[in-house]
């Protein structure tokens, strides 16, 4: 499998989650800003949307979309348990689980990202956000992980657009449930594996 990343960008959960599950893969890097390979390959070709990630199967199929390539790299290694089987209602609460980090919090900090967003908008995102994460603190005040144990590709993703609080602005230093989660999960070899390999720790 090929995974099409940039970067820090949202591409890292699904890259983190090859880690955990212990699949071979190879890394593709595009930048957002020409969006072209480093061969200098137009990645519109490869995603007509023009964004990470792709996951590029060994079928010669394609899959795009984070909740969607998560939960398809976790269903490759069902001892690993990275989700739970299908079917159960545990699956559907991983999915719940999903949808609200992709919509609640990816997409508000993506406005924050993003340049065209009017500045007296932001505020308003800023609040909207914090809301949201300390909502998402006290869900983690009585477990190490969103739906208890073990790790799921859930905790993989609101781990990596938490990661972008800094950036942006938005301060959770004093969500301390979240804090603590971030920095298990920091700790994790697949974690730390994934951002080295991004260029993101040394």
């Amino acid at each position: 499998m090929k995974l099409y990343y940039s970067p820090g960008a949202c591409s890292l959960a699904p890259h983190i989650a090859l880690c955990e599950a212990g699949l071979p893969h190879t890394l593709e890097r595009v930048s957002m800003k020409t969006h072209q390979l480093a061969d200098g390959t137009d990645f519109y070709a490869i995603n007509p949307l023009g964004y990470v990630p792709v996951l590029a199967l060994n079928s010669g199929e394609q899959l795009r979309e984070c909740s969607a390539i998560l939960q398809f790299i976790a269903d490759q290694v069902p001892d690993k348990q990275l989700a739970p089987a299908n079917g159960k209602m545990a699956r559907y609460r991983l999915q719940e689980w999903l949808g609200f980090i992709s919509t609640e919090l990816h997409q508000p900090f993506g406005q924050l990202f993003n340049p065209a967003t009017p500045d007296n908008f932001k505020p308003a995102l800023h609040t909207r956000l914090l809301q949201r994460l300390q909502w998402v603190d006290g869900q983690l005040a009585n477990q190490l992980h969103l739906m208890g144990e073990p790790l799921t590709v859930a905790d993989i993703y609101l781990f990596t657009v938490v990661n972008w609080s800094g950036f942006v602005g938005v301060d959770v230093s004093g969500l301390l449930h979240l804090s603590a989660f971030q920095a298990r999960l920091s700790e994790r070899p697949a974690v730390q594996a994934a951002l080295r390999a991004e260029g993101l720790i040394a």
